[in-house]
C-alpha cells in the first residue's frame, strides 16, 4: 500500500495558470486516485497474507475461492487507480516547477512502476489459485510468485523513501500532505 507520502507545493500565486497550481492540481488528484487505490489494495492484500499463510505452511486454501476472486478483482481495481495517479504525476514534468518538484514526481512515478509490477505478480499469483485451487499442479509456481510478490514491493518501498528523502530535503517546494486521522492540518500557502 502507498503510504500518504505525496506533498502539496508550498505557496500560492497571485495569478491563474501558474505551473505550480498546475503542479498542485496534479497531485491532488494522484493523492485522490492513490487513497482509493490504498482502499482496494487493503482489501486484497486481507485475502493474500491468509491464503499465503496457509500455503507456506503447506496448506490449501481451502474455502477461499471466492475470497480469492475478489481479491484478484479488487486488485485490478487498485491498478488503475494508480496508473491514474501516475498519469496526474506525469503531468508535472512538463511544467516549469522548481526541480525538486519534477524530481519527487519522477521518483514517485518510478515507485508506482515498480507497485504496478508487484500487483500484476500478486494477480497472478490469484489467477494460479482460482485454476488450481488445491494447487496440486502449481505449488511451486505460486510459492515462486509469493517471493517476487514480496521482492516487488520492497522495490517500491525503497523508491518510496528515496521520494520521502527528496520532499523532507526540499521543505521550501514541498508541504506534507496531513495523514488521515490528523484532523484538518493542511498546509496553507502563504498569501502571495
Amino acid at each position: 500500500m502507498l503510504a500518504a507520502a505525496l506533498f502539496l507545493l508550498v505557496g500560492c500565486s497571485s495569478f491563474f495558470g501558474d505551473p505550480r497550481e498546475d503542479a498542485n492540481e496534479s497531485i491532488a488528484e494522484a493523492n485522490e486516485s492513490i487513497a482509493e487505490h490504498n482502499r482496494l489494495f487493503e482489501q486484497a492484500r486481507d485475502t493474500y497474507s491468509s491464503v499465503k499463510e496457509s500455503i507456506e505452511s503447506g496448506d490449501e486454501p481451502d474455502g477461499q475461492q471466492e475470497d480469492i476472486v475478489q481479491a484478484r478483482e479488487s486488485m485490478q481495481e487498485a491498478r488503475g487507480y494508480l496508473q491514474e495517479a501516475q498519469s496526474s504525476l506525469s503531468r508535472v514534468e512538463d511544467l516549469e516547477v522548481e526541480e525538486a518538484v519534477i524530481r519527487y514526481a519522477n521518483l514517485l512515478s518510478t515507485a508506482m512502476d515498480s507497485q504496478l509490477e508487484a500487483e500484476a505478480t500478486e494477480i497472478e499469483f490469484y489467477e494460479i489459485l482460482e485454476g488450481d485451487p488445491s494447487l496440486e499442479d502449481e505449488r511451486d509456481a505460486a510459492l515462486d510468485l509469493l517471493t517476487e510478490v514480496g521482492e516487488g514491493y520492497a522495490a517500491a518501498e525503497e523508491d518510496y523513501e528515496a521520494a520521502q528523502e527528496l520532499a523532507n530535503s526540499n521543505p521550501e517546494v514541498l508541504s506534507p500532505v496531513p495523514q488521515p486521522g490528523q484532523g484538518d492540518q493542511t498546509p496553507e500557502a502563504p498569501e502571495g
